[in-house]
This record gives C-alpha cells, structure tokens and sequence, in this order.
C-alpha cells in the first residue's frame, strides 16, 4: 500500500471509532439492545455484499444452457440472461457448451474444449485465418468425428480450432445450415430439422 492509501485507512479507522464512540454514549442505558442491533445490521451488510459477490456464479447456475426438444422434433433454445442463445453439443460423446454466433462462419473450438474432446494440439497446423472482432486470428482446421444434439448426430463434421485466446467456442453457420429452418420466436431460438 502507498502512504496515501494507508492515510486514508487511518483516517476512516479514526472516522469509524468516532462515530462508534458516540454512538455508544449516546446509547448506554440499552447497551445490550443496541449491540444486538448493530450485529443484525452488520450481518445484512456482509449478507449483501457476499450475495453481489457471487451473483455471476448464481446467474450462470440459473442460466439455461440447453435446449429443450418439443414434442414435433424441434429443439427450442431459451435465451439467456445476457441476449446470447447457448447449446451444449455431445462432441465426440463430450459435452461441449457453444456460444451461438449467427456471424460467425464455422464451428471454432477453444484449445480446451477441442483437447477436451480428443482433438491432437501438438499435430494441429493453423493455415487458416479468420477475421474476427479482435482482428484477425490463425485457425486450424479439424474433422470432428460425432456431433450430437438431442436425438440429432451428424458424422465428419468440420469445424476449426482458434489459435488465439477464446472464452468460448463459437457455433457457427456452417453447423446451422445443416438445420432445414433456424427461426427466433419469442425468448427462444427454434432450430428444426
């Protein structure tokens, strides 16, 4: 910590025992009523500031991921908190959750989902390139054996690996286009085959 930093620490250590000093003294014939007090109230602070902590992790478990298939066949995608439409895909009999990218050309893999499931790192030669938000990015060019959702499975399907650091594999248009309609109704992506 710098010595201004430490100078404020000091000078919010003196504030709050001030405040408490008075408050205190001016509190005295119910001491015992007021520390009670104080203590629910500092258990709501901590409470509240433990909940705004961990609301990402409790937005991510609530999330829905995956799609729900109806009773004609199609398999209706709900969307999620933040706009996006996320599909978990059976890669390889590995569940690999997808980021549904209508602008992007091809399914791209993360390093650790396509390591995930079984695709050779070491053995990948990125020749291909891709043009992304970031810039332009080297990409490799993989056959995933078996790709399945719900009671769909397609066989030899490419997709790519991205050489530079992604936070989630993108599924592209390339895997959509093997859908006989991709419709948006409501809060839901309903892809139909």
């Amino acid at each position: 910590m710098t010595s201004f930093e430490w100078g404020n620490l000091i000078y919010l250590i003196l504030m709050l025992g001030m405040v408490l000093t008075w408050f205190l003294a001016r509190n005295r014939q119910s001491i015992g009523k007021t520390v009670q007090q104080v203590l629910a109230w500092g258990l709501i602070f901590v409470g509240v500031i433990a909940a705004i902590g961990i609301w990402d992790d409790i937005r991510q478990t609530l999330r829905p991921s995956q799609g729900m298939i109806t009773a004609d066949g199609q398999i209706e995608v709900p969307r999620a908190n933040d706009g996006h439409y996320y599909l978990t895909l059976l890669i390889n009999d590995s569940p690999v959750e997808f980021l549904i990218d209508t602008g992007a050309s091809d399914m791209v893999l993360t390093h650790a989902d396509a390591k995930r499931v079984g695709v050779d790192l070491d053995g990948l030669a990125y020749v291909g390139r891709a043009n992304t938000a970031n810039g332009t990015v080297r990409t490799a060019p993989i056959k995933l054996e078996r790709v399945g959702l719900g009671p769909v499975q397609d066989r030899n399907v490419r997709a790519w690996v991205n050489q530079g650091e992604m936070d989630q594999s993108l599924l592209g248009m390339a895997y959509l286009r093997r859908w006989e309609r991709i419709e948006i109704t409501g809060d839901a992506l309903v892809l139909t085959r």
